[in-house]
């Protein structure tokens, strides 16, 4: 059974940006969190990619392919119906974030070489 809400019933909001060291890096983090769906039909979560300059209001301009190359930073938004519900939602988002970019330290060959 599907809920009909409408985006009003989700007063609670919070939007996160995770910036990573480029476009590849932050597909695969969006890719490896986006296959557990929310574990309770009050929260929603959304990922996008975006550019630095829209994390501040800015917009980079270009053509679609170089566009995505700069689109380094994850944007997840949540919406919940309270604020526990957001609290407890973001929480488990953490840990699964905190999982993927150490498997990303260990494992990717762009992290090591950008520490060096």
């Amino acid at each position: 059974m599907a809920l009909d809400t409408s985006q009003s019933d989700f007063p609670c909001s919070l939007v996160i940006h995770i910036p990573l060291l480029n476009h590849r890096l932050a597909s695969i983090a969006m890719r490896a969190l986006q296959v557990d769906a929310e574990l309770s039909p009050l929260v929603r979560r959304e990922f996008t990619l975006v550019t630095p300059g829209a994390v501040n209001g800015h917009i980079v301009l270009g053509d679609d392919g170089l566009q995505d190359a700069h689109k380094t930073v994850l944007r997840t938004q949540y919406n919940a119906i309270t604020n526990r519900m957001l609290r407890v939602a973001v929480n488990g988002f953490m840990e699964s974030l905190g999982v993927v970019l150490q498997v990303m330290g260990e494992l990717d060959v762009d992290i090591p070489q950008s520490r060096s």
